[in-house]
């Protein structure tokens, strides 16, 4: 059964814009956690992005008792073990924004050549029903790490990720429906929204 209402586990509002975007069309009211102030969301302690994003369906489940989607998602550079991976939110400190992120993630990079600077954005989506169940969906972008921050769109780590294959332009550089196209976040909702409408048709048989 599709559900009427699925809150978002998020306060990131590009984020947010970005699902209700990629879901429009499905007869689904989306909240987020700007409307449940009081929700206390669990340390991000699990040893994935999977682990992550379930451990926040599930604690905003309890709380409200009804759908909630949330995601985990992250940069992987390979030279670097897997950095930032899971603490790319936190990875220059966990008072970190964005800009400084990005700006330490160049000094880790700072002697690595071009054809070592291998990327990949990874996204992992979690929705759980109204009885606790769970469904998950993951999402890949691949790509290189550039030399300097370029373009002003989107967020995170945006402003660094050439995108492959060419490695021309970064993923701060297109517009917000041309990265719903490509990214590991558009990957993984494009897979949750099938999985919604074949739900939405199996109700429309009964």
């Amino acid at each position: 059964m599709i559900p009427a209402e699925i809150v978002v586990a998020t306060g990131n509002q590009g984020k947010l814009r970005e699902i209700r975007d990629l879901l429009h069309g499905l007869p689904i009211k989306l909240k987020s956690l700007a409307d449940f102030p009081d929700i206390v969301m669990p340390a991000e302690d699990g040893h994935s992005f999977a682990e992550n994003a379930r451990q926040k369906a599930l604690a905003v489940h309890d709380e409200i008792g009804g759908w909630v989607l949330a995601d985990d998602s992250g940069l992987v550079v390979p030279c670097l073990n897997g950095e930032p991976g899971i603490r790319s939110a936190r990875y220059a400190g966990d008072d970190a924004d964005d800009r400084r992120n990005n700006l330490f993630l160049l000094e880790r990079l700072q002697n690595v050549a071009a054809d070592r600077r291998q990327a990949c954005f990874v996204c992992v989506m979690v929705l759980a029903d109204a009885v606790g169940n769970v469904y998950q969906f993951e999402g890949r972008c691949e790509g290189r790490i550039a030399f300097s921050l370029r373009g002003t769109e989107g967020f995170g780590y945006d402003p660094l990720f050439l995108l492959a294959p060419d490695f021309d332009t970064t993923m701060a550089e297109i517009s917000l429906e041309q990265k719903q196209r490509i990214s590991h976040r558009g990957d993984a909702l494009r897979q949750l929204k099938d999985w919604l409408s074949r739900q939405e048709q199996e109700d429309r048989k009964q």
